[in-house]
């Protein structure tokens, strides 16, 4: 039987949104340092970066969230819009499960920013969960980049696609380096009713 609500779990930040891209101008500006001095191989937390501190992430998050509209302004990874418009399309149902509410007392701006930039991007949805514990929604198969989450939902038996970056090409696949890539596996395991 083929069901007709295919479910696909698709994460935002080091997914679908260029997380270190976005976050690497605003880290310099906080650090004082020239751009091209950060590099681009981090591991989570961005440590490379010398934070400094043990709240050294957790403050530049909350100054680029709250004084550079973080979640509105990060970039597009190359190929996520249009490879979740198709699928959209096909009739996979996409299931955005990001846990953007990191920093308390933020949360309606992190919300507000999120929907404004899904909109201004075109991604497609047809359900929004901000939430930590992933594995709690539901879905057919996920998209992550975060070496935890990736644990955390295969653990309970959930199927993932592992989006590579510098944080996580350790672990086992599937993975996948493009957005192509996540299409064509994701078309693989869908079925449409009729």
């Amino acid at each position: 039987m083929v069901r007709k609500d295919f479910v696909f779990g698709v994460d935002l930040d080091g997914v679908v949104a260029d997380f270190i891209r976005g976050m690497k101008p605003i880290a310099a500006e906080w650090l004082g340092v020239p751009e091209p001095e950060l590099t681009d191989e981090v591991s989570y937390g961005f440590k490379e970066w010398k934070l400094g501190g043990k709240h050294g992430y957790e403050n530049l998050h909350r100054f680029a969230l709250r004084e550079r509209r973080l979640f509105e302004v990060l970039p597009v990874v190359e190929g996520a819009g249009v490879a979740l418009r198709r699928l959209s399309r096909r009739g996979v149902r996409i299931r955005i499960i990001t846990h953007r509410l990191y920093i308390p007392w933020f949360h309606r701006q992190a919300v507000v920013q999120t929907v404004e930039w899904l909109e201004k991007h075109g991604i497609p949805y047809w359900d929004l969960c901000f939430m930590a514990a992933k594995s709690s929604v539901d879905a057919d198969v996920y998209v992550e980049d975060s070496p935890d989450n990736i644990a955390k939902l295969r653990s309970a038996g959930k199927s993932v696609i592992v989006m590579r970056n510098s944080t996580n090409r350790h672990l086992k696949g599937p993975g996948a380096d493009s957005w192509a890539e996540i299409e064509s596996w994701v078309l693989g395991r869908f079925r449409p009713a009729g």
